[in-house]
């Protein structure tokens, strides 16, 4: 009993910054390592206007102003659908499909570049012209990223940043 009385006050101090990393959001959390367990399912429906820009993704206070996915699972911003002008491409995937490992369990670390181009593991890729916005606060040369495919617009793939939580369409351009 006085072994654990000793070691449970360390325990609590310990623990609680893990503790506070998720707050009282509810499983609404955003970044700080989550990678979530897919990526988004198809959107249902089409999108009123779909030559707009998509508004920022502020969805709850402490959220970022981007396209980002809660720790419940939740893709906040990727709701547009397939009929998305923006997204169109005459000749999707014409520098081939990414090969490298797509989803959770493959996680990338940038090393170069920026929105324009940048590479990780001799792949290289470019961030959708109307989402550069939303990585602004991206490092470049050290953050670490998964891949996933995006289900409603070929040829894009979703570049999601695990420690914001933000995620941007992105090309690949090749290897």
């Amino acid at each position: 009993m006085k072994l654990l009385a000793r070691f449970l006050p360390l325990f609590l101090i310990f623990s609680l910054p893990l503790w506070a990393q998720h707050g009282g959001h509810g499983g609404h959390a955003v970044g700080g390592g989550f990678v979530p367990k897919h990526g988004p399912a198809p959107v249902k429906g089409t999108m009123a206007r779909p030559s707009e820009p998509r508004p920022a993704g502020r969805d709850e206070p402490g959220h970022p102003e981007a396209p980002h996915v809660h720790h419940n699972g939740q893709w906040v911003g990727h709701d547009g659908g397939r009929d998305d002008a923006r997204f169109h491409l005459d000749h999707p995937w014409e520098h081939g499909h990414f090969t490298g490992g797509i989803g959770r369990g493959h996680s990338w670390r940038l090393v170069g570049g920026g929105p324009s181009r940048f590479w990780f593991g001799g792949f290289y890729f470019s961030v959708f012209p109307d989402d550069i916005g939303f990585c602004g606060d991206w490092n470049w040369t050290g953050d670490d990223i998964v891949i996933y495919d995006d289900p409603d617009h070929d040829g894009w793939y979703l570049a999601y940043n695990v420690r914001l939580g933000t995620y941007v369409h992105v090309m690949y351009m090749g290897q």
